[in-house]
Order: structure tokens, then sequence, then C-alpha cells
């Protein structure tokens, strides 16, 4: 039995928060601003979607879902809340549709192995299921073990499971492949340097949102030169950390996305994007040219490496 074989139980998502649109354009004004599908969002499904700038940079990632008719609630990093919900709200304007921060009320709490498989039954990746009051929000596996999310109003119950440390479940989200944007990066990425085509959030076809001429740009004309892998390191890594080739020190190759304690071998588990180009020969390091050296480990899904980098 390994050492992650064995979780099981449930956290408090402290590092979320949640904004609420409401109204009856709200699942329409959600549609222009994302890169997801929301005006075709069923009541049993889950969207992953990013937020991006005019130049295409992603400002935020969700996981939203519809809360009734005229809702729908998005997760994000508690870091870029604040100043999401305050550009989104720009752009209402004469939409019927009011934004809110929604953290105090609903309460998120993620389950792990046994305790996760009991809330959903046979429930499929990126769906839901209700419960009482309850939303549980099926996750796809990370390191063979089932997640989920529920959220509840903050004063309901929640079902009871062994505690589980935030750090755990960090490392699942690192394990998952699927990114967050956290404060820290910011501006940092195109939606596929981060792989969110790949994991289901940008549909090709919804048509115009803010910076999707040049996330098309980048899917079809080839000018992509970075993606995300996953990767462990002997060192503590943090969200924004550059890393850097052996090859050219004097410039970073790339950017750690999300990172977690290992709960394996110590040290961390880290989603770092990374110029195509380093995947060959040489090592990349982390903080400085001299830093402790990457390993590359598997992502749960294929990454298209050949095709980009012979564009």
């Amino acid at each position: 039995m390994t050492a992650t074989s064995s979780f099981d139980g449930a956290v408090p998502l402290s590092h979320l928060g949640l904004l609420r649109a409401r109204g009856a354009d709200a699942a329409k004004f959600l549609h222009g601003q994302l890169t997801s599908d929301f005006s075709l969002l069923g009541s049993s499904q889950v969207r992953l979607a990013g937020f991006c700038s005019a130049k295409g940079r992603l400002q935020a990632s969700f996981i939203a879902w519809k809360a009734g008719p005229e809702e729908v609630l998005l997760a994000c990093a508690a870091s870029v809340l604040p100043a999401t919900l305050k550009r989104l709200s720009m752009f209402v304007l004469r939409a019927q549709c009011k934004l809110t921060d929604a953290t105090a009320e609903v309460r998120l709490t993620g389950f792990v192995g046994p305790s996760a498989r009991a809330l959903m039954d046979d429930a499929a990746p990126w769906t839901l299921v209700h419960r009482d009051a309850a939303t549980v929000m099926r996750l796809p596996d990370a390191a063979g073990l089932a997640r989920c999310i529920v959220a509840a109003p903050a004063e309901a119950a929640v079902a009871s499971a062994p505690p589980l440390a935030l750090d755990t479940w960090r490392w699942l989200e690192v394990q998952s492949g699927v990114a967050t944007i956290e404060a820290a990066t910011v501006d940092q990425f195109v939606p596929q340097m981060l792989n969110l085509e790949l994991v289901g959030g940008v549909d090709f076809q919804k048509g115009c949102y803010p910076g999707q001429e040049i996330v098309a740009r980048s899917q079809y004309r080839g000018t992509l030169k970075r993606r995300m892998f996953l990767f462990d390191v002997d060192a503590i890594a943090a969200p924004g950390q550059e890393v850097f080739h052996s090859s050219d020190p004097a410039q970073p190759a790339g950017m750690v996305a999300n990172a977690a304690p290992s709960p394996n071998r110590g040290g961390s588990s880290a989603l770092v994007e990374v110029k195509l180009a380093t995947l060959g020969e040489g090592s990349l390091h982390l903080g400085t040219p001299g830093g402790p050296a990457l390993e590359r480990a598997e992502l749960p899904y294929a990454v298209p490496i050949e095709a980009a980098a012979s564009t």
C-alpha cells in the first residue's frame, strides 16, 4: 500500500472563494466573458472555465455550476476573487446579472478516497448530484483517488469523514493536472499554456469573449511554444516561481503555476509551464539556474508535445 492509497477524509477548502452570478442573464453574461459555453450549461454539469484579459492572458480560472435556474456559482482561488469580481462587474452593464462574493454563504468541502465515493454514486467526472441541501461535484481522480467538492449552505451539516490536511488536497489538485490561477500567476498564461483546453476548459465553437482571438490563434496557427507539465522537486515550490534551463541560465524557461508539499517523497510536486524546447537535453531548475533540479512526472492526460514543438 502506498502512502497515498490510504488517504480518506474531508477538508474545508479555505483556499477557494466563491463568486455568484444571479439574474435572468447570468448564464448569458458568463458565456460572453469566459472561455467555456455557459449557454448550454445543464443542471447536472460542472464547467471548467477561464477569464482572460484582452491579450488572452488568464486573470482567473473557475469550477462553475448552476445553483438554480438563474444562478451560477463559480469557485476560484480566494487570492484572485476580489480583483476578479471587480473586473467582471465592469462588463455587466445592462445585463440582468448581479455578481457577488458568496464565500461566506456557501461552504466548500473537499472529500477524498472512500469518503468521496460514498457521496458520488456512479457520477462521471465534471458532473454533479444533489444530496439534501448539498451539491456534490465529481472531480477527476488524482493519484488514483476519488475526489469531489461538496457545496452547502454555511449553516448546513456536511457528511462526516476523517479530517484531511489541506496540503493533501492541494497536492491532489496538482496531481490532477488541472491548474488554478492564483494571485502570483495572474496575467502570466494563455489558456493553452496551462493545458486548459485539454481538460475541457476552453470551447472553440462558442464565439467571442475577451482574448478569444488570441486564444484561437494559439490553437490553430501553431504559435504555442509552451505547455504545462508535472514535476517533482526536492524543495518547497511556490506559484509564480521561475524555472531555468541549464542551456540558457540567463533567462527563465518557465513558471510554477501550482505547487504543494509531496506526501510521498518530501519536497514538492508542481505544475510548471515551460518552453517546449527545454524538454530535450539538459535540466530544469527551480528559482535560479543553480537551484534544485526538477524531475518530470506523468500527467493523467496526454500533452501534444511533438506537434506544438515542430511549428
